[in-house]
């Protein structure tokens, strides 16, 4: 959301400090706000290099006395993670919001010293401290250099601004980053800037977004490492961009502190960041199905849409309303239409979930009852001589919440009665970097002020936080009065954790082709930042798309992890009135939009069960083909292909007019094209047709997809049958968890873990499971494994049960202890009753070549 653009002509133009505003492609819209200049560091002072002058051994690691009046402090927080801080003398060490677990085992670690150097040894790194001048190097096990810094100029503070340079060679790649724009997901050559801005129609080459996670993965020679500079303040990363021989960051204010975790695999990696920041939760089945949003839909138009997808029978879960709602922006108000109940039962009865925008501004208007409350309890960002800091946003002027205080926070989460008392489901944090209209670079003074006494902090420090801790008071929403319902808090603006509290969506993007073909590698960089619960405006919020564009970006769309169509308001469109929904473009592009949207709702159980390994590991939901194959080389520059989930990687078509592709098919691998069924052996580069409807998917053989039928909404119908989409070669597994997929009671041990295997033995197949976990009381009757590219069989057994033989897959997955063979389809369906303690034998004449 964003100001309409007649108010940005007038800001920009009578703002003496705005920045600098550049014609965007899409029309009648006015492009990105960018914040003040970079602030460079001095080159000559960073090579005057630190001296360690003294060694003092920890518990957990080494304190160096260094030149300069500083203190380094070196800390083991596992054996394959150190947290490295330079501190001037008697400053405490640092940890941000960001950091969920501050205790940890300290690992079992040598030190010795010699020859000028200090080693600090555990069973999976070894890290040496050159005294002089001082520097840091990380090896592996074995010997090899992980990382280490480059020497020329080393780490410390450049007056103010801490900085670190480490060494790099031409081969390593770099990820992360969080949200960051440009068409590659490999970050080096790249000039990076992290501080949070309200981008309204960004580029692809726009340098500061909406979002700034300071963490990225570095490969080099094929292994992983992890470095997360905690610093909230602006940052800055040039990764390769000056020199083939360095990189470095460094912040504008703040203290030297950063992690290091070795991998070796990149998975390795996040699983252990994610440990230090915090895992998302496991999310709401609802949550995962298609949302519809648009900025100006009148009361009747949510009606209207609801109803059209329910009566064209195109699944969807969520119905989101924007500012409108709102009694003249005045957050959490309802106008009168909006907060109509019989709306609101309108959609209950339809089985929508709704979703409210909410801005962190509250208008200043005496007798408001948020702005009383807020000013008598001393609630609000400070200007530097302690008044009130006032700006204006949608309310006009307005005061914005410290949220950097507990009680604020309390108090934020306490008013969310008044959206939960209508039904509302999930809360969509917008505006919150914090965007002001009519402050300097379109957001506070950076000497705004935030808490008080030893916890006062200025904007500029607590800036990328400010939605952060918003976040945390809208998830605190719901254990306060939704207590044991799942939350759902979809935020524009984060810091490192965030993924803790919120799901992300990418901005205010374009529709403009290049928009989409960045969504992959901006979605995969951020799902490499912590953030598995990602998403993009389908089809662009700002400007409008084509028939051939929506039918392109909902084709990719349907496999977010995060699933909206989003757009904006027809007064910014030239007149041009093109609406988003999936019927807007005419039938051809209705039945392309309802196929891959069935296909989300189909593949719901395979969706969610990648969402539990994110939950629990930190897993991407949408990775790059590094993510999953860091052995072949020629997956790291791949921007334009990511795997969806362990099985499925998809290749979209980004361009227009394009009817086919080059897809790179990783190697050590077999795939299947999942709509023909042809094999390919991986380490190579195929050229597949695709036409509008055709969306390029492939699957990796010895996999195993759970499916289920479609329903218009996510439990309309209980699972009672799940198909196990089965690409055999020789095994595999799949371990298959369930649970309600609504409340928290999953943390009393309320789901099953059910481990199936499928197994080519000689002659025959075995099919077999494993209940791991039975906490969980389900409708699950039975399994229909589906083998694809399987001959007709002789006969199918279970001990002595013989399975029946029946004339269709309709029949087949109604009828246990059955199996049908298609033809046509050259596929095996075999209904297995959940309840089977035996090995399913399936047998055939003679051995699959």
């Amino acid at each position: 959301m964003h100001k309409p653009s007649k108010k940005i002509s007038r800001l920009v133009a009578t703002t003496a400090i705005a920045a600098t505003v550049l014609a965007a492609q899409a029309p009648n819209v006015l492009a990105v706000t960018q914040p003040h200049p970079d602030q460079e560091l001095n080159q000559e002072a960073v090579k005057k290099q630190l001296q360690v002058e003294g060694v003092e051994q920890l518990e957990n690691g080494v304190k160096l006395d260094l030149s300069s009046d500083q203190n380094a402090f070196i800390r083991l927080f596992s054996e394959d993670m150190a947290k490295v801080s330079i501190l001037k003398e008697g400053e405490e060490e640092y940890f941000s919001e960001a950091i969920s677990k501050k205790e940890w085992d300290t690992p079992s670690f040598d030190v010795s010293e010699e020859k000028g150097e200090i080693t600090l040894t555990t069973d999976e790194i070894t890290i040496k401290i050159k005294k002089e001048p001082f520097g840091i190097k990380f090896l592996d096990k074995e010997g090899n250099v992980i990382n280490e810094d480059y020497m020329q100029n080393g780490s410390g503070y450049d007056g103010e601004k801490p900085y670190v340079y480490k060494k790099t060679t031409e081969d390593e790649a770099f990820y992360g980053f969080g949200e960051q724009s440009g068409l590659e997901v490999n970050q080096r050559g790249k000039s990076i800037g992290m501080f949070n801005t309200d981008a309204y129609a960004y580029e692809t080459d726009t340098k500061y977004l909406y979002t700034s996670i300071p963490f990225f993965i570095g490969l080099k020679d094929e292994k992983a490492y992890g470095m997360f500079f905690d610093n909230t303040n602006r940052s800055y990363f040039e990764m390769a961009s000056e020199s083939d021989d360095y990189y470095y960051f460094y912040a504008d204010d703040g203290t030297l502190n950063y992690y290091f975790m070795y991998g070796p695999e990149i998975e390795d990696v996040l699983d252990r960041y994610t440990e230090l920041t915090g895992k998302m939760d496991k999310p709401a089945k609802w949550t995962l199905g298609l949302h519809q949003s648009k900025w100006e839909y009148s009361a009747d138009d949510i009606e209207r849409v609801a109803e059209t997808y329910r009566e064209k029978e195109i699944p969807v879960d969520t119905m989101h309303f924007d500012i409108d709602y709102m009694d003249e922006y005045r957050v959490f108000t309802w106008s009168d239409k909006f907060g109509d109940d019989a709306l609101h039962q309108k959609l209950d009865d339809m089985n929508f979930k709704k979703i409210t925008i909410n801005d962190p501004a509250v208008k200043k208007d005496p007798g408001y009852f948020m702005y009383d409350e807020g000013t008598a309890n001393d609630y609000w960002a400070k200007n530097p001589d302690g008044s009130n800091f006032v700006g204006e946003v949608w309310p006009g002027d307005s005061m914005f919440p410290d949220f950097s205080k507990e009680e604020v926070r309390d108090w934020w989460a306490s008013k969310h009665d008044i959206l939960f008392d209508k039904g509302i489901d999930g809360v969509w944090n917008d505006m919150n970097e914090p965007a002001v209209f009519d402050g300097p670079y379109h957001t506070m003074p950076l000497d705004v002020t935030f808490g008080e006494g030893e916890n006062k902090r200025t904007h500029e420090e607590y800036h990328n936080l400010y939605g952060h801790d918003e976040a945390e008071a809208t998830y605190d929403a719901f254990e306060m009065y939704k207590p044991n319902e799942r939350p759902f808090v979809l935020t524009r603006d984060m810091y490192a954790g965030s993924q803790r509290y919120a799901a992300l969506w990418t901005g205010d993007n374009v529709s403009e082709w290049d928009h989409l073909e960045m969504s992959l590698p901006m979605n995969m960089n951020v799902g490499l930042s912590g953030v598995p619960f990602v998403g993009n405006d389908i089809g662009g919020f700002a400007g409008r798309p084509d028939a051939e564009m929506f039918a392109r970006w909902i084709e990719v769309g349907a496999f977010l992890p995060f699933s909206r169509i989003h757009y904006d308001s027809d007064k910014k469109a030239e007149g041009k009135k093109q609406a988003q929904e999936p019927w807007a473009f005419g039938q051809e592009v209705e039945d392309i939009s309802k196929k891959y949207i069935e296909m989300r709702y189909k593949l719901m159980p395979y969706l969610y069960n990648a969402f539990i390994d994110a939950a629990e590991q930190g897993t991407p939901v949408q990775q790059p083909l590094v993510y999953q194959f860091q052995d072949d080389e020629n997956t790291y520059n791949v921007s334009d292909q990511f795997m969806f989930g362990k099985a499925m990687m998809l290749a979209p078509i980004v361009e227009p007019g394009q009817t086919e592709r080059d897809v790179y098919l990783p190697e050590g691998e077999t795939w299947i094209d999942y709509w023909t069924g042809e094999e390919f052996d991986g380490g190579q580069t195929i050229t597949t047709e695709a036409q509008l409807d055709h969306l390029p998917i492939y699957v990796k053989k010895d996999s195993m997809i759970p499916t289920r039928e479609v329903q218009q909404y996510t439990g309309e119908k209980p699972l009672e049958n799940l198909v196990l989409d089965t690409y055999l070669d020789e095994k595999a597994t799949y371990s298959f968890y369930e649970d309600d997929g609504a409340t928290l009671d999953y943390k009393d041990g309320e789901y099953n873990v059910t481990d199936l295997e499928v197994k080519r033995k000689g002659k025959h197949i075995e099919f077999k499971k494993k209940e791991k976990a039975t906490g969980y009381d389900t409708d699950l009757e039975s399994y229909t494994l589906k083998l694809n590219g399987e001959e007709a069989p002789k006969r199918v057994r279970a001990a002595k049960a013989k399975y029946k033989e029946v004339s269709s897959v309709e029949e087949v997955k109604s009828t246990q202890e059955s199996f049908f063979y298609d033809k046509e389809e050259q596929a095996l369906y075999v209904n297995v009753p959940a309840d089977e303690k035996h090995k399913v034998k399936i047998f055939f004449n003679g051995k699959k070549k």
